[in-house]
């Protein structure tokens, strides 16, 4: 079967493309092994003002180190930092964002959570996802599953502890139109454009299906179609989830699998970030139903 390394090759990346993507994916193995300890939250919140768990201590700290000491990447931004990181020992131009461990409050409960990685080349971090080099993520359930896209396409790979690699578990995904909706926020903050798409959804067949983890929520995308939503409201009018670490790196692999994002109104991979934690309204998923969306936010 395929592995990581030879179709990363196969596309044509550059070795130190492929390099710092396979280390990164190879981590995974390490941070599953660290569940079984770091199971309880942190004293301390996130440059987000979010209560922070061991593991989102444990894997940022854990990725910041060996990014650092490779040489592969000049600077990172990780969701659990207030500040872009620099590395002065790097010998190529890549530029990394991440979120070290989306989802990471459904541990407790043995719920699917997962890492999720963009990486630019040149310009530094602070860039549109539509300038992305590659993107990955990589989820945590009865496989340890890694999806990546390098620009053609999407492909997901399965991790082997045996011989210690990632094989190619599905190829050429794309996602289908579907009918299911997963939405976060309080129903009673939701702006009245949500509440129309709500209620299209509703009238229309759609199932509800919800997790809690964003990655994983946009994993079954690829399997089964339909929409993941996390709107703006009344409280947070740009939202909650982050557009550099979450919405572009996932907008990018959707995109490439045929699918599309939007905060209702503009195709988030071309927002500019203006600083690193910024947050965005988020549509994503299949891409009839998106049109339909931003049909109705252009009709209200």
């Amino acid at each position: 079967m395929l592995i990581l390394r030879r179709y990363l090759e196969s596309c044509g990346c550059e070795p130190d493309l492929v390099e710092l993507i396979r280390l990164i994916a190879r981590q995974m193995e390490t941070i599953r092994k660290a569940f079984l300890e770091n199971q309880t939250f942190e004293r301390t919140l996130n440059p987000s003002g979010e209560l922070q768990t061991q593991m989102d201590t444990w894997a940022d700290e854990h990725l910041i180190k060996v990014v650092g000491k490779s040489g592969l990447v000049r600077e990172l931004a990780s969701e659990e930092q207030p500040d872009i990181i620099r590395f002065d020992n790097s010998r190529t131009d890549y530029c990394m964002v991440m979120d070290p461990l989306d989802g990471s409050s459904l541990i407790s409960t043995n719920l699917a959570v997962g890492t999720i990685v963009g990486i630019y080349e040149g310009g530094g971090v602070l860039q549109p996802g539509s300038k992305l080099r590659a993107a990955f993520y990589t989820l945590f359930g009865p496989l340890t599953v890694l999806v990546v896209s390098v620009g053609k396409g999407v492909q997901s790979f399965a991790w082997d502890q045996e011989n210690e690699h990632y094989l190619l578990l599905r190829t050429c995904i794309s996602i289908p139109e579907g009918k299911q909706y997963g939405t976060g926020g309080l129903k009673m903050e939701w702006p009245p454009e949500h509440i129309k798409v709500i209620d299209y959804f509703d009238q229309n067949g759609f199932k509800i299906r919800y997790s809690g983890s964003f990655v994983a929520d946009c994993h079954q995308l690829l399997t089964y179609g339909g929409i993941y939503t996390y709107p703006g409201s009344t409280k947070n009018p740009e939202g909650k989830l982050r557009l550099l670490f979450e919405a572009i790196p996932l907008g990018f692999i959707i995109t490439q699998a045929g699918g599309r994002i939007t905060d209702g109104k503009r195709n988030i991979l071309e927002i500019v970030p203006e600083k690193q934690h910024q947050t965005t309204p988020l549509y994503i998923g299949s891409k009839g139903i998106i049109e339909k969306i931003e049909e109705i936010y252009s009709s209200s």
